[in-house]
C-alpha cells in the first residue's frame, strides 16, 4: 500500500489522545483541534485499516479488540518516535560514531593530542579517524567531518574556520652543519630541497625578493607522501623542507629544526577549515559536538590551545 501523504504518526497521536482522555472532545482539546476534525481523522484511520477501532456511543468510548491492540502498539511506536527525536535534536546528549578525515600532520600534531579532552567531555561519542594527505570525497568515504588546509574551492561543503598557519623552510642542525646554512635564495641551489609525491603538492617554494615573489623549484633526491614523513626526513638530516608552522613549531622550539631564509619568507598564511556536508542548523548532535570542540580547542595558529 502506498504510504505517501499519509500522516500515520498524526493518526496514531489523535487515536491515543482520544483513548487516554476518554472522549473525542477531550482528545480534541488536548490536540488543539475540533472534535469533528478528530472524528474524521480516526474515521480515515479505520477506513485505511479496514477495521473498526472505536465503538461510539453518546455516554462513553469503548475500544474493539482490534482497537485495544492498535492502541497498545501505537503507544510504543509514539514513544520510540519521541526517543528518536530526542536523540536527533540539538539538545540531545551527543552519542554515536563520528568519522573524521584529516591530513597526517594535523592528525598527529593537533587532532590526536586533543582526543582525550574530547572524549572526557563526550564519552558517548565514538571517533573514527582516518589520516591521509589526499583530498577525499566525504560522501564516498562516508566521512562526517574533514579538516582541510588552504583555500577551499567552490563546493557543496560547509566550512567552519579553525585557524590559519604560516610556512617555513627548515633543516636539522646536523644537516646545516654538514651542508651549510643558506643566506640567500641563490644559495638554495646547492641544497637538497625535499618535496612531496601527492598530486596536489606545490612544486615550488615561494620566496620574497626585492618586493616580488619568486618560485624556487623543489628538486631534492627524496619525496614523501605526507607531511609527517617529510618531517621525519628533515629530522634525520636528509635535506631542507617547507612545512606548516603548526606542524614545525614544537621542533623549532626544541631546536630539532632550524628555520632558514626567514628574511625571504613571503609570510603566506593558509586557513584551516573543518568541512562537512549538510546544513548547519540540522547537524546531528554528535557531529556538532566535534565541530564545536575543534573550534574551541584549536588556536588561531592551528595548534591545540593549552589547557586552562
Amino acid at each position: 500500500m502506498p504510504r505517501i501523504d499519509i500522516n500515520r504518526s498524526g493518526e496514531m497521536e489523535a487515536f491515543v489522545q482520544v483513548v487516554d482522555r476518554g472522549s473525542f472532545s477531550a482528545g480534541a482539546r488536548a490536540l488543539g483541534m475540533t472534535p469533528s476534525a478528530v472524528s474524521k481523522l480516526i474515521g480515515r484511520l479505520e477506513a485505511r485499516l479496514a477495521t473498526q477501532l472505536v465503538l461510539r456511543s453518546t455516554r462513553r468510548l469503548q475500544l474493539t479488540a482490534e482497537g485495544r491492540l492498535f492502541y497498545e502498539r501505537s503507544v510504543r511506536v509514539l514513544a520510540d518516535l519521541d526517543e528518536a527525536e530526542r536523540c536527533a535534536a540539538s539538545g540531545a546528549a551527543p552519542a554515536g560514531r563520528v568519522s573524521i578525515n584529516t591530513s597526517v600532520p594535523f592528525g598527529h600534531q593537533v587532532l590526536i593530542p586533543l582526543v582525550p579532552r574530547f572524549l572526557a567531555l563526550h564519552p558517548q561519542v565514538t571517533l573514527s579517524i582516518v589520516l591521509t594527505d589526499r583530498v577525499v570525497d566525504l560522501m564516498e568515504e562516508r566521512a562526517d567531518v574533514a579538516i582541510r588546509w588552504g583555500e577551499l574551492p567552490p563546493s557543496d561543503l560547509v566550512a567552519r574556520r579553525l585557524g590559519a598557519t604560516g610556512q617555513a623552510i627548515v633543516g636539522a642542525p646536523a644537516y646545516l652543519a654538514r651542508c651549510g646554512t643558506p643566506h640567500t635564495p641563490a644559495e638554495l641551489e646547492a641544497h637538497n630541497r625535499l618535496g612531496f609525491t601527492y598530486r596536489r603538492s606545490v612544486p615550488d617554494w615561494p620566496l620574497s625578493v626585492d618586493g616580488r615573489v619568486i618560485d624556487m623549484p623543489v628538486n631534492g633526491n627524496v619525496r614523501a607522501g605526507d607531511g609527517e614523513a617529510l618531517r621525519a626526513l628533515l629530522l634525520a638530516g636528509v635535506g631542507l623542507g617547507r612545512l606548516s608552522l603548526y606542524q614545525l613549531q614544537p621542533d623549532i622550539d626544541a631546536g630539532r629544526l632550524v628555520p632558514v631564509l626567514e628574511a625571504f619568507n613571503p609570510g603566506d598564511s593558509a586557513p584551516i577549515h573543518a568541512v562537512y556536508l549538510g546544513k548547519p542548523g540540522r547537524l546531528p548532535a554528535r557531529v556538532r559536538a566535534v565541530l564545536d570542540f575543534l573550534a574551541a580547542h584549536v588556536g588561531e595558529d592551528g595548534r591545540p590551545r593549552p589547557l586552562p
